[in-house]
């Protein structure tokens, strides 16, 4: 189901590194996230905890597997980069020995097309790209339904299918592909769903999406991930209490035009 990197690899998948702090006797708090806008907010907020005497190590991630891993080993303190229903299902997949420690952003997925300019126009029998891991899947039939455009099982939630398509009137085509391909997807397919976090990494504009989630829905929350035994850990706490500062709130507001919503 997930595509597993070889552990002598693990901080090798495009990783990147930002030391954040004096040198002090105190172990830096080391934080997992992926590229683009959450990792730069987590940079911002580590900025700020520095400035308070506290050493933060934010470390990047290319994928969404990698860093559940990476706190699962020890190699990291916690993560950041997941909604709860995500984690759940790496739970149920993987066995990881991990909990959400405190909510932060909401981080929308939308429909994007290069073919299309409104929903109504997608025409029938069109290619329509989803996310192929089961429950960014499930958010993206689910944000198709919304459009209006086929019809799920009555009651389907994050563990929807293809195989709860009950009506497709347009007899859509639906690929599955890995969130990171969404993008450059949009070449190829009539409509993609993307995560705002590969689009902004990807250079492209949230106001473009014919539809999107997320806002005002705290179901897809991103959440702080860590073990059971690190949820009290006085850093983290710590952390989280820069991250969900005014100063970052403003931040996020002024950066991203209000498409990341904190939920603080």
């Amino acid at each position: 189901m997930y595509p597993f990197p070889d552990r002598r690899v693990l901080l090798g998948l495009g990783a990147a590194f930002l030391i954040v702090g004096p040198a002090s006797a105190e172990k830096p708090l080391r934080v997992g996230t992926t590229a683009g806008p959450v990792g730069q907010i987590l940079a911002f907020a580590a900025d700020i905890a520095r400035k308070g005497g506290q050493s933060v190590e934010i470390v990047e991630f290319t994928d969404w597997v990698t860093p559940n891993e990476a706190v699962a080993d020890g190699d990291l303190d916690a993560n950041l980069f997941q909604h709860v229903p995500f984690l759940q299902a790496a739970i149920k997949a993987r066995g990881y020995r991990l909990v959400p420690v405190e909510g932060a952003f909401v981080l929308p997925v939308g429909l994007f097309s290069k073919k299309v300019t409104q929903i109504d126009a997608v025409p029938e029998g069109a290619r329509v790209a989803i996310a192929n891991d089961p429950v960014n899947a499930a958010r993206g039939l689910r944000l198709l339904q919304t459009a209006g455009l086929l019809k799920l099982t009555p009651g389907a939630g994050d563990d929807a299918s293809v195989a709860d398509i009950v009506e497709n009137p347009k007899r859509l085509r639906i690929l599955e592909l890995d969130a990171a391909q969404l993008p450059r997807a949009l070449d190829d397919v009539a409509l993609a769903q993307v995560s705002f976090t590969y689009l902004f990494a990807a250079g492209g504009n949230p106001r473009t999406a014919l539809i999107s989630d997320g806002q005002g829905d705290r179901h897809y929350t991103l959440s702080f991930v860590s073990r059971p035994e690190n949820r009290d850990d006085p850093r983290l706490k710590a952390f989280i209490v820069a991250v969900r500062s005014p100063e970052v709130k403003a931040y996020v507001e002024k950066t991203f035009s209000g498409f990341l919503e904190p939920v603080w």
